[in-house]
């Protein structure tokens, strides 16, 4: 299994699973696919600021990550 975390870089997990890109559009961060986004916020945005920033709720982005085959330490949505 495919394991990430809710507060590594978004720039790393792509580097690292390079399919994380199309989930993050798919789930509503249309702005992962515009040039040098992910060069540039995408080094220290993670997916529990994106989901603050994006006002979508972290626990559906979790669902969506478990779907796709991916496990997610530090899923302490209260932290």
């Amino acid at each position: 299994m495919k394991t990430i975390t809710l507060d590594q870089s978004i720039h790393r997990m792509v580097e690292q699973y390079p399919e994380i890109k199309d989930i993050l559009f798919e789930i509503g961060f249309e702005d992962i696919i515009k040039p040098g986004m992910l060069q540039t916020a995408g080094r220290f945005m993670t997916l529990r600021k994106g989901a603050s920033h994006k006002n979508i709720d972290i626990k559906t982005i979790i669902s969506i990550f478990r779907e796709k085959g991916f496990e997610l330490k530090g899923e302490n949505i209260h932290e």
